[in-house]
């Protein structure tokens, strides 16, 4: 139960995050790389830290560190999941027994107060953790530095069934989408892969594409004008039911959601046809999270004040507080799989011949994403969102394989 509630928590997370986050140039944020790094540095902080901590994350300080860590847990248990916790600290700084002893073992480094060299360390660690995907650490380091706790997060999923590496914009593509995108495009006979949700953004078409290891990816077309955080948090919220979903097979014919026709057609087989025509995607994003305090529990913990301690439960001597806190994270989306990846960091510091007539009443269900969509990347068992972005700038036609300088799975 207790994953669970970890979940829920940090899908909420998610939710505010997209709803204050500027999305709308493009971007990829990963909430199951933040959460734990904050439930972990609940119980160390001064009264006034810990309580914006807790509503922050939804729990009280003791228990959001134990939901960190069964939180830490699920990550490690899913197969397509790769994830890891870094944490340095300065020859300065005394850790609190109490609190290194909830952390994983092995885990401790040394920050050298060499900026050059432990820059080298820090970003060595980004490029293992994460397969190469991130190679550098978010945060930067500097002679007032006492601490650094990171997460890594990768998530590398192949589709169950792949997309064709073809494709043709959709009829009421934005211009811009018409010309060189490369579409990749599917057929598939199960119409209750795409739904229409009905939110308070207006209506938001779905279509969930099933990936090995328990993975799917959500793609997430709202109306023009629809905000794009609120077609985001619509999408993370109707995984807790929050919202009306309603399957393609049970859609009426026209167009019942953003980019969706239903119609039936005279056919020779009598199977249903959903086609779904997405452009390939490559997303990147920096974020500042102290941009958002007040969304992550943070405002007086990112504070310096020369006589409160912000972390007394971390540490005794100086007064520390949150110096940075940053996650950079890249997503791309092909016709084989998806692969998404996070390093988020808090540095303290102080056909045959047939009948004229076809005999099947044939329902045909078409899904073009042709103007800014967004996407989720979510664990299938759990509900947990493991990556949610906005699509701005879809992948160009290119002659190289994007896939081919990836790094392959053991």
């Amino acid at each position: 139960m207790s994953r669970a509630e970890a979940v829920r928590a940090t899908n909420a997370l998610g939710v505010r995050w997209v709803e204050r986050a500027d999305v709308a140039p493009g971007t990829v944020l990963m909430p199951a790389g933040l959460w734990p790094l904050l439930g972990l540095l609940a119980p160390t902080g001064s009264p006034d830290v810990q309580g914006e901590l807790a509503q922050a994350l939804g729990f009280p300080p003791t228990a959001a560190a134990e939901r960190a860590r069964e939180l830490l847990g699920l990550l490690r248990d899913i197969p397509s999941v790769g994830s890891a916790l870094g944490l340095w600290t300065a020859p300065q700084l005394r850790l609190r027994p109490e609190w290194l002893a909830g952390l994983p073992a092995h885990l401790h480094g040394a920050l050298t107060g060499d900026a050059e060299q432990d820059r080298k360390e820090l970003d060595g660690w980004a490029s293992r953790a994460t397969d190469g995907l991130i190679d550098t650490m978010p945060v930067r380091t500097n002679e007032e530095t006492r601490l650094v706790l990171a997460s890594a997060l990768t998530v590398r999923t192949d589709w169950i069934k792949p997309f064709d590496d073809y494709g043709w914009a959709p009829d009421d593509a934005d211009p811009a989408w018409c010309t060189d995108v490369r579409y990749l495009s599917r057929w598939t006979s199960l119409l209750e892969r795409a739904a229409v949700l009905e939110t308070p953004a207006g209506p938001v078409t779905e279509v969930r594409v099933l990936g090995n290891g328990d993975i799917s990816v959500h793609l997430l077309l709202g109306e023009p004008d629809a905000r794009p955080g609120r077609v985001l948090a619509a999408g993370i919220e109707v995984l807790d039911r929050r919202h009306r979903r309603t399957t393609a097979d049970r859609l009426p014919d026209g167009s019942p959601g953003p980019g969706l026709t239903v119609e039936r057609v005279r056919s020779y087989t009598p199977e249903d046809q959903l086609v779904v025509t997405v452009p390939q995607f490559t997303v990147e994003a920096d974020h500042d999270l102290l941009d958002h305090a007040d969304a992550f529990g943070l405002r007086t913990l990112s504070r310096p004040s020369l006589t409160e301690h912000r972390l007394p439960g971390l540490a005794d001597g100086e007064p520390l507080y949150l110096d940075s806190a940053r996650q950079k994270a890249t997503a791309t989306f092909g016709p084989l799989g998806f692969r998404a990846a996070s390093v988020t960091a808090l540095a303290v510091a102080v056909g045959c011949a047939a009948p004229s007539r076809p005999p099947y009443l044939q329902r045909i269900c078409r899904v073009g994403f042709g103007r800014p969509f967004g996407f989720l990347a979510v664990h299938r068992t759990s509900g947990l969102v493991l990556a949610a972005g906005w699509v701005t700038a879809p992948d160009r036609e290119v002659e190289t394989d994007p896939w081919e300088e990836w790094p392959e799975e053991d």
